[in-house]
């Protein structure tokens, strides 16, 4: 029988650890080869001559994990400020990007949709902190998974997995793409666009801001490849034909906390209102003849895109700061037209993501 004695609990000293060591020694000289292999591996290395174990290959099915067995396992990634590599600097955002599960949307005209939604879930890391418990990110979000998801739902997981790894600045985003059925400029005939679109809540210094981006697809054609086209007929009987060309811009928009909410289909209807020339679904040949006069009655440059999607977006009430960013993605020259306008600080950077204007090619 095991007599507990009360010092049991306390920190050995050098010479009882040499003691209990040099007793395991004394008992492994009688011990069988069996009795040996029964130690601890960790125990067993200590014996001198003793071969290196054989570990079972077997996956133990049965194997249930205890509280006390759970308690020894290594944690490094949460594990003290002693084990930081590199500079002891605090990390503006660390965490997880990219982990899918569907979710619930509430939407204006076809009420509740699930959507696979690609999340992307961060916090600040303090200076004198190793790292943070990447899955507890995961498991916060998937308590609230089965609701609805509204900005007020992110601001509970967001309020979870903040408060378990002990941050002070956090952001999670969601993206999704969004289907909206679609008329047909005059054949009668719908379909369903599908719109890039994220959420995104970010806290910084105790003050939470609401975002919603949006990539609007549509066609732009060049103002003065028109008139030039135009000229080239009138003048002289030749037939030409203006360039134009694919083009996305992403509406990058702060929600105002206001009675009425701002959906994705309002988004959308204010992009449509800026620039009509939305690229289409469905196209008989009246719509494609209806698409040419469109795109003659909107011609634009890549500056004009950019006010025209401003204009609508600073008359919006429900709308704050926000940001355009519109690529033309020319047919006449082997580069691209862009722009970019902001309204607002939330938005402002003197810097630009250097593949930036790649994220916006649209594949169909």
């Amino acid at each position: 029988m095991n007599k507990i004695t009360p010092d049991f609990d306390k920190a050995p000293t050098r010479d009882e650890a040499e003691t209990a060591l040099a007793r395991l020694r004394q008992w492994a000289e009688q011990a069988s080869p069996a009795e040996r292999a029964e130690l601890d591996p960790a125990l067993a290395r200590l014996i001198p001559g003793a071969e290196y174990p054989e570990f079972s290959r077997d996956y133990p099915e049965g194997f249930t994990v205890s509280p006390a067995y759970k308690a020894t396992l290594p944690d490094l990634q949460n594990g003290p400020a002693s084990l930081i590599r590199g500079a002891k600097r605090v990390i503006q955002h660390v965490g997880i990007s990219n982990f899918r599960l569907p979710i619930q949307f509430h939407t204006r005209d076809n009420g509740d949709l699930t959507l696979e939604t690609s999340v992307t879930g961060s916090v600040s890391l303090e200076a004198g902190k190793k790292g943070i418990n990447m899955s507890r990110i995961m498991r916060s979000f998937y308590v609230h998974a089965d609701k609805t998801f509204s900005f007020e739902v992110i601001e509970a997981a967001l309020d979870d997995y903040k408060s378990d790894l002990e941050s002070f600045d956090a952001r999670i985003q969601m993206r999704l793409s969004f289907p909206t059925k679609v008329q047909s400029l005059r054949s009668g005939l719908s379909g369903y666009q599908y719109y890039d679109i994220a959420l995104e809540l970010v806290e910084q210094a105790g003050v939470r801001r609401k975002i919603i981006h949006l990539d609007y697809v549509y066609s732009s054609t060049c103002p003065c490849s028109l008139e030039l086209s135009e000229h080239a007929r009138s003048a002289r009987g030749q037939l030409a034909t203006p360039h134009s060309q694919r083009s996305v811009a992403r509406l990058s928009v702060e929600v105002r906390d206001t009675a009425k909410c701002l959906w994705f289909e309002d988004l959308i209807d204010l992009a449509r209102a800026a620039v009509p020339t939305e690229t289409q679904v469905m196209v008989k040949r009246e719509d494609e003849q209806a698409f040419a006069e469109l795109n003659a009655a909107n011609p634009i440059f890549v500056e004009d895109a950019a006010r025209l999607f401003a204009q609508q977006l600073e008359n919006d009430p429900r709308i704050g700061d926000f940001r355009v960013v519109a690529s033309h993605q020319e047919s006449l020259h082997s580069h691209d037209a862009v722009s970019i306008l902001t309204e607002g600080e939330l938005f402002e950077s003197a810097s630009l993501d250097p593949k930036l204007f790649t994220t916006l090619f649209h594949v169909g």
